[in-house]
């Protein structure tokens, strides 16, 4: 299917709100061109190889990482955006952006590293994903980050705490920070790309938990959104219904699942919008949340979300791991905060530039923040000699 024209209430990269630096245009790329492939070229996207969702890295070479979810994200984003009429480039940007900002270990890294900051301002992983693409990425001369547009940055702050929206709208007049202040949604992009977020990783963990054995074919026939897809792929291919047929009946299920939610995104979506029938950008960040599921496949959705949490993400074998994993991050926090000079030479003079102890406590945030999780495991063997993790 070729792109639709784009239609008022999308973004045009023509009347994007622009960048903090202003840059030439590029001769062959739009704007939100350009962030993508900025975004692509980054330190930061390589490292999510490396970064895990639900399994860690050290488990097994099939599982998810973020690198591979993101991708995941940026497809059914932008398949979903050509129906639409919005910015397919933007989606793309957006999705492989908003987990540049990730922790090792999943959650579990997220978590503990927010509990080692508690008494500095704590840690958002979406705010953490501006800091990457604005601050962390050390790539240009005339400036640090990415330099990205404004409608790329604000849909890679999906969630922000008051505290911080504030601390942004301080040092940035009118900038990603405001509409958290004003209550008010970001771009359809950006709504999109966090739908998308949600669609990929309900499916993918259901694919890895069945890989991992921790969950089984016959367990997902309590989740009425999978059992109906695990049955219409068996009637139509009986064959399935034996050992060796279960992966391709795993697969069958899970793409016909993930068709009936893109689809449902679409029909929904496009209701709402018939509905309120925004005219531009502007009018869309002051309206209601307009990209989102039907009623019953929002319902099946959250039903599925359960089921994960209780059976995958609670499973006794997941957070044995995730225990492991959070006394990593606790350990190397405390090391590098004691001796800053354990961290690379860049953190270690950033630290030693910052006189305020929550200064310091964020540089060693941001140091912790961008391992992958197999260096945070050897790392942490270095600094303290217990191998707790691969």
């Amino acid at each position: 299917m070729v792109q639709s024209p784009l239609k008022l209430f999308a973004c045009d990269p023509v009347l994007t709100r622009g960048r903090r630096y202003p840059e030439s245009p590029a001769p062959t790329r739009t704007d939100y061109q350009r962030d993508r492939d900025r975004i692509v070229h980054s330190t930061a996207f390589r490292r999510l190889v490396y970064k895990t969702q639900v399994f860690l890295n050290h488990e097994g070479d099939l599982f998810r990482t973020r690198l591979t979810h993101s991708l995941e994200v940026a497809q059914l984003g932008r398949s979903i955006a050509r129906s639409l009429g919005i910015n397919e480039d933007l989606v793309e940007a957006i999705s492989l952006a908003h987990d540049l900002g990730h922790t090792p270990f999943g959650h579990a890294g997220q978590d503990a590293l927010n509990a080692c900051m508690a008494a500095h301002g704590g840690f958002e992983h979406n705010l953490q994903s501006l800091r990457v693409v604005d601050t962390l990425e050390l790539r240009y001369p005339q400036f640090d980050g990415l330099n990205l547009t404004y409608e790329t940055r604000e849909g890679v702050l999906k969630h922000c705490s008051r505290a911080h929206a504030e601390a942004l709208e301080a040092a940035e007049p009118g900038g990603v920070g405001q509409r958290f202040l004003l209550r008010q949604q970001p771009s359809l992009e950006a709504q999109l790309c966090n739908l998308a977020d949600e669609i990929a990783y309900n499916a993918h963990d259901i694919d890895d938990g069945v890989r991992s054995g921790l969950i089984t074919l016959e367990q997902l026939r309590e989740v009425p959104l999978f059992d109906r897809y695990r049955v219409q792929a068996l009637t139509e291919y009986p064959e399935l219904d034996t050992p060796q047929g279960q992966r391709r009946l795993l697969y069958d299920a899970i793409r016909r699942m993930l068709s009936a939610q893109v689809y449902d995104v679409i029909e929904a979506t496009g209701a709402a919008l018939a509905l309120a029938r925004p005219v531009s950008v502007d009018e869309v960040r002051s309206l209601p949340p307009l990209v989102g599921f039907g009623a019953e496949m929002r319902a099946q959705s959250q039903s599925l979300k359960r089921f994960l949490f209780h059976n995958l993400y609670r499973h006794v074998q997941v957070t044995q791991t995730t225990d492991q994993a959070r006394q990593v991050v606790r350990d190397l926090f405390a090391a590098y905060l004691s001796d800053p000079s354990e961290m690379k030479p860049v953190y270690a003079n950033r630290c030693a530039a910052a006189s305020a102890a929550t200064a310091q406590a964020r540089v060693v945030a941001d140091f912790i923040a961008g391992m992958t999780d197999r260096y945070a495991a050897r790392e942490h063997e270095r600094l303290t000699g217990l191998r707790l993790l691969g």
